[in-house]
């Protein structure tokens, strides 16, 4: 705070304004005298004020400061000056926020300084669509077809993910090179986020940080694509080409901190992460534990409404009438880096959409046909490799989640099973400490770590209670995506039997529509994947609670104490036998603890209170299918795993 206050005081010095004590500013002088770089100091100078008080109580900030706040004509007689924060926050109204600012201003202002047309044809190559991006200093593109109707979007990332694909595949430069980007590259028109012309830079903000996306088109009411904005010019509006260049922007901005020494290096990583960091270096493994329950009121020939209309006096548990279904394997495939056959373990999930009962159709038959399928492919490939490595034939690498999902639906759609299910398919990557996945639906994985809350990070730490009255932090570093066309509708894969006229539109989507995506994993996370039947009745709290229940119960984790279980991972008690053998306890006290809420009428669930925001009426639980695969990570291959596993 005092260096931002001694910088403005020397901002204004450089306009040649005297700052001396007292002196009044008005917003005219303010406006006209001096520098932009000394505005943003000041502005930053009187939030940091206002967002160190936390009642209404007045607030002594310097006269210089003071001064440029007061009324045109005041002028300051002390030192120090009381301004209440009523004061500040109707100053802080008066400022202009680039957060205000709608979406359609920043998108004027870029086509006014250049236009350039954003698209490319969906027949493109990866070179002529490379050339594009980079003669256009694009971030992206919109991919349109013959017709000019915008079919999908192409960003600089989605190329290089190509280019790193056609790679891996052993692809040459020439193949690489010709790959179409209709085929290859794109992100289809229906994964595309967008913004609208009247939205705010701070809405548009937030969605790109939410999703971790670096574009939006814009898109009108009348369904045409405006342009594209990019965080770089959300940043630049407010700069005029004065303040991006000439010799007072170089000296102010540039001059000292362009060039780096000759003996510059890189710092040491922070001491917190050393003892994860020398855990990098070996390879990690997964215990899976799976548990399921049906819904509570469910027999073999339907769904009741409620207990009344169910008929047994115990509530269902045979596990056969569920529409959830899922699957967990593990099979030998190629590592494209290290060039041999390693061991990779791939879990799944899908909710049969129940719905399809009312026509006569078995919803349970498509997700179970669908996870058995998604085992067949892996098998295939598996042995696939295998052959292929006993020829002395090169391996090009394993099998993606998506594509495991895509090959098991056009199977099952072989068959004719006519029904619709979310799906989400994941690969545990041991040598890299990655989950990568596709999610398709309303199912999804959560990632639960230990955040020391004495480190300073990015993660949000839980602020309500005291450090001192804090069991543990253990809190969800990742929630997947969830998709869904409306509430309570979500994406599906799905068949009806018969091929649909191209003009037809269909509520299912296929599995490039998948959330698909790559996380870091640590030695100690605990990966929760589940059908919406755990989610709409469990909030993140409530799993991170029962994980760390179950972590207490088995001693995994003593009083809270991190440091205590990275000594015993150290000293080479990791517990990974107790965790091969209890990791199904924990999987079955969540499906447990979703029962539990669905049937409670009096607390509102996580489903109750979307369908509320819906303005849909419904309060407590929501009984369902509930099925959860829980993962635990650990450091090495428990004993009897490893005796299973030799036989593959």
């Amino acid at each position: 705070m005092r260096t931002l206050l001694y910088a403005s005081r020397v901002a204004l010095k450089r306009a040649r304004i005297p700052v001396a004590r007292g002196y009044t500013l008005d917003d005219r002088v303010l406006s006209n005298a001096y520098s932009s770089t000394s505005r943003r100091l000041l502005s930053t100078s009187l939030s940091s004020f206002e967002d160190e008080q936390h009642d209404d109580r007045s607030v002594v900030i310097p006269a210089t400061l003071a001064s440029l706040t007061s009324k045109k004509g005041a002028t300051a007689s002390h030192r120090e000056t009381k301004i209440s924060k009523k004061e500040m926050r109707e100053e802080e109204t008066k400022r202009w926020r680039l957060s205000d600012v709608p979406i359609s201003d920043i998108l004027e202002a870029k086509h006014s300084n250049r236009w350039v047309n954003p698209t490319i044809s969906s027949t493109a190559t990866l070179k002529e669509a490379i050339e594009i991006i980079l003669e256009g200093e694009l971030s992206a593109a919109m991919v349109v077809d013959e017709t000019k109707h915008v079919v999908g979007l192409v960003t600089s990332r989605d190329l290089l993910r190509c280019i790193s694909m056609g790679i891996k595949d052993g692809d040459s430069s020439d193949e690489l090179l010709d790959r179409v980007v209709g085929d290859h590259v794109m992100t289809p028109i229906s994964q595309v986020i967008y913004a609208r012309p009247e939205e705010t830079v701070g809405s548009c903000r937030t969605i790109m940080a939410k999703l971790g996306i670096k574009c939006l088109p814009v898109l009108s009411k009348e369904g045409r694509v405006e342009g594209l904005v990019t965080a770089r010019d959300m940043s630049q509006y407010r700069f005029s080409a004065e303040d991006k260049g000439g010799k007072k922007s170089y000296l102010n901005d540039v001059s000292e901190r362009v060039g780096m020494g000759s003996n510059t290096s890189m710092a040491d990583p922070p001491a917190f992460m050393q003892a994860h960091l020398a855990l990098e270096q070996t390879a990690l493994f997964i215990n899976v534990g799976v548990a399921e329950l049906p819904h509570p009121f469910k027999t073999e020939n339907g769904v009741g409404m409620n207990h009344r209309d169910f008929g047994p006096s115990e509530f269902s548990a045979d596990p056969s009438f569920s529409e959830d279904a899922f699957f967990t394997k593990t099979v030998r495939l190629p590592d494209e880096k290290l060039n041999k056959i390693q061991e990779v373990t791939y879990c799944g999930i899908a909710d049969g959409v129940g719905s399809w009962r009312a026509y006569g159709v078995d919803p349970r038959e498509f997700s179970h046909a669908l996870m058995k399928e998604c085992e067949n492919v892996l098998q295939e490939a598996s042995n696939s490799a295998l052959e292929r490595e006993m020829k002395g034939e090169k391996n090009r690498r394993s099998i993606r989640p998506g594509e495991v999902l895509a090959n098991a639906y056009d199977r099952v759609v072989e068959q004719n099973i006519t029904g619709s299910s979310t799906a989400c398919v994941a690969l545990f990557d041991s040598i890299r400490h990655q989950l990568h996945f596709s999610n398709l639906g309303d199912s999804g994985i959560i990632i639960l770590r230990h955040i020391d809350s004495d480190v300073a990070g990015a993660l949000k730490r839980n602020r309500k209670t005291p450090r001192a009255e804090r069991k543990s932090d253990l809190q969800a570093v990742f929630v997947s995506q969830q998709q869904l066309h409306s509430f309570n509708h979500p994406f599906q894969l799905g068949w009806t039997g018969e091929e649909l006229e191209k003009e037809e539109k269909t509520s299912f989507s296929s599995a490039k529509s998948a959330c698909t995506t790559s996380v870091h994993l640590r030695r100690g996370d605990v990966i929760i994947m589940a059908t919406d039947g755990l989610f709409d009745n469990v909030d993140i709290d409530e799993i991170a609670a029962v994980t760390l229940e179950w972590e207490r119960q088995n001693g995994f984790l003593r009083g809270g104490d991190i440091d205590g279980r990275e000594n015993r991972w150290t000293l080479g008690n990791s517990l990974t036998d107790c965790s091969y053998e209890r990791v199904p306890n924990l999987a079955e006290m969540l499906v447990k603890k979703a029962r539990n809420n669905s049937l409670d009428p009096t607390t509102d669930s996580p489903f109750a209170l979307l369908a509320k925001d819906n303005d849909i009426m419904w309060s407590g639980g929501m009984p369902d299918d509930c099925t959860v695969i829980a993962m635990h990570v650990v450091g090495r291959s428990p004993l009897a795993r490893a005796g299973k596993l030799s036989g593959l």
